[in-house]
């Protein structure tokens, strides 16, 4: 719980001056994501695999809500406003799309060489991925599919097959960048390359994130007392760049301490998985993991300077109550899956 109250304590310091409803707001979102964690973790998981049809039904029917009924925000329809609650489905979808996918890897688990219940799988995650693109949210589909990749990449599939996804991957960027890609998206791929040829463009944001995370030092500027996060310079403070805004206000050190939480959350998902003898279990708890480490991996890189900005939200850290409830919900299933097989308490 440590990094939920460091995200909290985040989100406090850069948002009190202008928008501090959205401190409410997270804390309202985390009590709800906690009481969801806990009703989880005494549901037996293996009573998910009843209710995996419904759940990717009902998930596919929002993202066409999406469609037909979003505003755009700065240029993305991502969310169906609820009145109370903006409801983002993307965020929910990689979940259902674990479960989902570990769902077909068990119940197919040596029909899986077959290239044919393989192609299956990936039918099933093509659908809602091209319905989240067209949003666009481009970091929600790689989170998906990435995911995907990772959980079938540890099933009984043939090493053959999963060259030629990667032939196919490689085939496919080579198109999109001749025939699919705009040239104003080919432009942020070049200013990801060297962002000083754009700054007060599609550069902005990495410079300012990267100018944050080094002013931070060793110790960071307090907390309230970052320039680039009080002044507004850094974009998205609370939600995509909120490491930023941490490493200038707590540092090096309370980087390396969120850092070392997420590593220890990533340990014992591990420590799970090579424990437990279900499989329907052990491949929702390696899809959960895949979920968390490239959230982990491509938020805090492009915070750094690393990766392209693409909108991925920082687990338990970042603002927003679909991806909360999403991790809570991930956290609670894990907590039952551990809980069920009399293996480790999973304590968050």
């Amino acid at each position: 719980m440590l990094l939920l109250l460091l995200g909290l304590l985040m989100i406090y310091s850069t948002t009190l001056s202008s928008q501090g409803s959205l401190f409410v707001r997270q804390i309202v979102f985390a009590v709800c994501g906690i009481a969801a964690m806990l009703f989880l973790a005494f549901f037996d998981y293996r009573d998910l695999k009843k209710i995996t049809g419904w759940a990717y039904v009902a998930i596919i029917v929002s993202l066409v809500l999406v469609w037909l009924l979003a505003e755009p925000i700065r240029g993305s329809a991502r969310w169906i406003d609820l009145g109370f609650f903006r409801f983002q489905p993307a965020e929910f979808t990689k979940l259902i799309m674990v479960i989902v996918t570990a769902k077909v890897l068990d119940q197919h688990r040596e029909k899986i060489k077959d290239f044919r219940y393989l192609f299956l799988s990936l039918i099933y995650v093509l659908i809602p991925i091209a319905l989240i693109l067209i949003q666009p949210d481009l970091g929600s589909a790689i989170v998906i599919f990435l995911t995907w990749l990772g959980m079938i990449s540890f099933s009984r599939i043939k090493k053959m097959h999963l060259v030629w996804i990667f032939v196919g991957l490689l085939a496919t960027a080579v198109v999109a960048w001749f025939f699919l890609l705009h040239d104003y998206q080919k432009e942020r791929i070049y200013t990801f390359l060297d962002p000083s040829s754009d700054p007060q463009g599609s550069g902005y944001n990495v410079i300012q994130s990267i100018i944050a995370v080094g002013s931070g030092e060793y110790f960071g500027r307090g907390v309230g007392r970052g320039l680039q996060s009080q002044l507004k310079f850094l974009p998205e403070r609370q939600t995509d760049f909120i490491f930023a805004s941490t490493a200038e206000e707590l540092g090096f050190v309370g980087s390396l301490l969120i850092l070392a939480l997420f590593f220890l959350i990533l340990y014992r998902l591990v420590k799970l998985m090579s424990s437990t003898r279900d499989n329907f279990g052990m491949y929702v708890t390696l899809g959960i993991f895949f979920m968390f480490l490239i959230e982990i991996l491509v938020n805090v890189g492009m915070n750094v300077g690393l990766l392209p900005v693409t909108g991925i939200p920082l687990p338990l850290l970042s603002y927003g109550g679909s991806s909360l409830l999403t991790v809570f919900l991930a956290l609670g299933i894990i907590q039952s899956i551990a809980q069920r097989r009399k293996i480790i308490k999973f304590g968050g």
